[in-house]
Formats: structure tokens, sequence, C-alpha cells
């Protein structure tokens, strides 16, 4: 479908843009902001999104919201494409303050594909303004999943976490490498991050997983890098999440 051509005076008629790019495994997209919100949905690959002092793992068929004015930074692991709509805000309320990831039903996608087709959605089309409407409420009723990570504020805690994720040192040893005792390093990674200090570094492991799995890792070889005990482990971890195990999830979704 081709895309209808548009003049400035179009601009202030326009409830949503739309963008699509494919990229490479490891490129990135440098921290930046936008005016509108933004709804960035993965059609393939796995996208590691900084935003919100926290990092976000956005795995295929989901997507990222970044509010107006957030700063973001995306990095790419395996062949990735995805798609972006961008909302004007004075044009949408009750939507989320934070950036968060999202499930992304077959109607929300069909939905995103579609307006990616218009290229712009024209509130004075009736189609183009049901197709925005019915986006942004597929959107408010998606579920959130555990697919953040909060990250620490002091540069001490940034140092043990970047550290620890592919360690295998026990908490009594991180801290002492890193001049803390071990209460300190639990009680202040719970006061900065909202998370036991345990808890984080198991989801950082498997954010990190599902990286790998991405770039075409082995589920065996991504459990040993990731800490995990045996592959069976992660796959149950994997399985508590996307209701599926790796190999089958990324063979439908890549």
């Amino acid at each position: 479908m081709s895309k209808k051509r548009h003049l400035a005076a179009d601009e202030p008629h326009f409830f949503a843009r739309t963008m699509r790019l494919a990229m490479r495994d490891g490129q990135a997209i440098e921290p930046h902001a936008h005016d509108w919100h933004q709804l960035i949905y993965a059609a393939a690959g796995v996208m590691t999104v900084t935003a919100d002092r926290g990092l976000w793992i956005v795995p295929p068929q989901w997507a990222i919201w970044a509010p107006s004015g957030v700063r973001h930074a995306i990095r790419f692991s395996g062949a990735s494409s995805f798609a972006t709509l961008y909302l004007r805000p004075s044009d949408w309320s009750d939507l989320p303050a934070a950036s968060c990831v999202v499930s992304v039903s077959p109607l929300l996608r069909a939905l995103i594909l579609r307006a990616c087709e218009e290229g712009m959605l024209d509130r004075r089309d009736a189609v183009q303004q049901a197709t925005a409407t019915l986006i942004v409420d597929c959107f408010r009723t998606q579920s959130v999943p555990a697919l953040g990570l909060p990250a620490p504020t002091s540069e001490v805690l940034r140092r043990v976490a970047e550290a620890c994720v592919h360690d295998d040192a026990g908490s009594a040893e991180i801290a002492r490498r890193f001049g803390l005792g071990v209460r300190t390093l639990e009680r202040r990674f719970l006061a900065e991050t909202g998370m036991a200090f345990g808890q984080w570094r198991r989801q950082a492991r498997f954010l990190e997983a599902l990286k790998l799995l991405a770039q075409g890792a082995p589920v065996k070889q991504v459990a040993a890098a990731t800490g995990y005990r045996s592959a069976s482990a992660f796959v149950a971890a994997f399985g508590e999440t996307f209701q599926t195990t790796p190999g089958r999830y990324f063979e439908t979704r890549t």
C-alpha cells in the first residue's frame, strides 16, 4: 500500500506517526527523547532498552512504552526489526507515566502493522481515527510482564550490578570484593532498587539469557552462561514467563 503524501498543514490533524526499521545484531540507537509518546513493537529479535534509570528487555512480539520526554536507548540482539508508533500526548489521557514492557495481542499487532502501512493516522479519516483509538485501548489493557530491572543509583552498587550477572560468586564474596559487608550490600540494594539483591540478580540473569537466545545460542549454553543450575532450571523459569519453551518461542517469533 502506498502512503499518502502529507503537507505541513496536515500536521495538527495527526493522531499518530509511524516508522518501521530493520537492525543488525549489536546495532544500537543512542540515548534520545521525543516530544510524543512512543510505543515500540519488537517484530523480531530482542531489544534492550535503558530508560527511567532502569533496563528493560523486549522479546519478539512484545513492545516497550516510552512516554514523551523520557530519554531512552536501544540495543538489538539478533537480526531485529521493529515498528514504532508516536502518539501525540495532548490527544490521549491516562497513559502510563513511566516506561514499561507490554504484551502484544494478535489484534494489537495487526493494528500496529496496519498503522505503519498508513504512515500517519489522521483524525479527519474515520477509519484512521478508529484505528488509533483501538490501538490505545488495546495497549491500556495489555499485561505488563516482569521484564524490567531497576538500576541502582549509587556508583558502587552500579559496579556491583555490572559485575554480578556473569559471576557465580555468592553474595558475601561479591560484597567483599567491593568493600561492603553482606548486610550492607543487601540493605542498600533493596533501598536503591526496591528488590532484594538475590532477586535482582536472578532477574538480571534471566534477561541476559533472552539476549543470548536471540543471538542463536543453545539453551544449555545460555543456562550455563547466566548462572542457572541446569538447562531444565532455565527452561522452567522461561516457561513461567512465556508459557512455552525457549526453542518453540524463538522458532515461532523470529
